[in-house]
């Protein structure tokens, strides 16, 4: 049996006359040297493809077209034991399992920090960025990450610990230091995205300054912190525009004064936040993706223009309004029409989160799981849905009127969402899609499900901003070509 590698053949392009003696000699060395190239090539494919999958997740890849190779095979590829030589089917097969390159042209460039599994990056290519640089520290959530978004080699870096760029765990750096190796590291953008956790600002260094009489600002205010880690690169790079998400809890953490130092350190970096100053309780900041998804999931989003390219003035997110979509899908229609029972409560487990339920309820509280039908809007999904799924449970017809324990309630138990519903929930697929590529397990699913963003809350952000971007980016260009021009040859 003749096995067909991935070599160039040509013949098959009719490039030469092989019966030539010249020409067959280099056909000879073409054919030597492709072969050369190929278990490099198979290999560099591989290691790829090993950022996103396992070795047993790949050998089953080979397996849905007739490949005999079994997890042992790649372990012993990989360990250098054995040479991979993949035919050209194997090779083209293992190939579509990565994320292909976006199609047309990109207008601006933006840097995804904290990413998760891309939630807002996924918007921002939406309208035509083109990302340039991602950090993200969660292995699991990089291997979704991987799996879903393209990453340019020649124009793309991924970073695991956003620290290793901006040395702030290095006290011994000066600022300057720490600005010039950030500089080197992060290629130059027009807009950050940061989805940056929520942590508390210590008033130690603040004070101690403060009795040594020194200045300080918010590179003494937010230290230790990683919005701090997120203001370093804005004051490095002076990007034309950023967008921070963080949970709405954050305008009240920690007495108010976490939001506080980080507007004051936004005001402080030379950029305008957009509604900086809305009353409490009219904050359109704080967006609810229950207009674009069946789900109750409140957000607060920072947006904010340099202030010297003067392009911010009438820029709000009340006009997010304008961009909520005419029929926003039902909670039925993101559903799968066949589920795996694995999915459904066990009876032992049902029956502890009903009373639950009960008993908390008897107390005047509403504390216990949230049972979800077709045209509801589900509470909001968390990182704990692995745990017991008690926050969105999908009805199956289970009957309050009737016997908790009968034979019909007990049939009809209700279910978790599986892995591919939430993607659907969290916008990243349409009813009926699942084209999100989910390579870890279902625990790790949910986890990085409960994490993320609702896709289309972003992607209407960042519509609302595109004009601005772009007449920054217009802006910052003119004044580069500019200095460029004045410089001395």
């Amino acid at each position: 049996m003749v096995t067909e590698h991935h070599t160039f053949d040509p013949e098959e392009y009719g490039l030469m006359n092989l019966f030539e003696p010249h020409a067959l000699e280099s056909a000879e060395a073409e054919s030597q040297s492709s072969q050369e190239l190929q278990p490099q090539q198979d290999l560099a494919l591989l290691r790829q493809l090993l950022e996103i999958y396992d070795q047993g997740q790949i050998s089953s890849k080979l397996n849905e077209i007739g490949s005999t190779h079994c997890r042992e095979s790649v372990n012993r590829w990989m360990k250098g034991k054995a040479v991979p030589r993949l035919t050209h089917r194997e090779f083209v097969h293992l190939q579509s399992f990565l994320p292909k390159r976006p199609e047309g042209k990109t207008s601006f460039r933006f840097i995804d920090l904290f990413a998760g599994i891309g939630g807002i990056r996924k918007g921002f290519e939406a309208i035509g960025g083109e990302c340039v640089f991602t950090s993200e520290w969660n292995e699991h959530a990089v291997r979704t990450y991987k799996a879903n978004h393209y990453c340019d080699p020649a124009r793309h870096r991924f970073n695991q610990d956003i620290r290793t760029v901006t040395l702030s765990d290095r006290p011994d750096i000066s600022e300057e230091e720490a600005y010039h190796n950030i500089d080197q590291e992060i290629p130059d953008h027009d807009v950050l995205l940061a989805g940056f956790p929520c942590q508390p600002f210590s008033l130690a260094g603040v004070s101690k300054k403060n009795s040594l009489g020194r200045k300080h600002g918010f590179e003494c205010e937010t230290q230790g912190t990683l919005f701090f880690d997120v203001a370093r690169i804005l004051a490095a790079k002076k990007p034309a525009a950023f967008l921070l998400e963080n949970v709405k809890n954050l305008k009240s953490h920690d007495k108010g004064r976490t939001f506080r130092v980080i507007c004051e350190t936004l005001n402080e970096l030379g950029y305008e936040v957009a509604d900086v100053e809305a009353p409490k309780g009219q904050d359109p900041k704080v967006i609810d993706a229950r207009h674009f998804v069946p789900q109750h999931r409140e957000r607060i989003v920072l947006v904010g223009f340099r202030r010297d390219l003067n392009v911010h003035g009438g820029f709000t997110l009340k006009d997010i309004e304008k961009l909520y979509p005419s029929e926003r899908p039902t909670f039925v229609d993101l559903l799968d029409e066949k589920v795996d029972a694995k999915y459904i409560l066990t009876p032992k487990l049902w029956e502890y989160l009903y009373k639950y339920a009960e008993k908390h309820r008897q107390k005047g509280n509403g504390f216990g799981f949230g049972l979800t039908r077709s045209n509801d809007v589900a509470r909001t999904l968390s990182a704990r849905y692995h745990k017991d799924g008690s926050e969105i449970l999908v009805d199956r017809g289970f009957n309050e009127k009737l016997d908790f324990y009968g034979e019909l309630n007990q049939m009809n138990r209700p279910r978790r969402l599986t892995p591919h519903e939430c993607a659907r929930l969290m916008g990243f697929d349409k009813p009926g899609e699942s084209k999100f590529v989910i390579p870890v397990s279902d625990t790790q699913a949910y986890r990085q499900f409960g994490n993320s963003v609702a896709v289309p809350v972003f992607e209407a952000v960042a519509r609302l901003m595109k004009d601005r971007i772009l007449a920054a980016k217009a802006k910052t260009d003119q004044n580069q070509t500019q200095l460029e021009f004045s410089l001395p040859a």
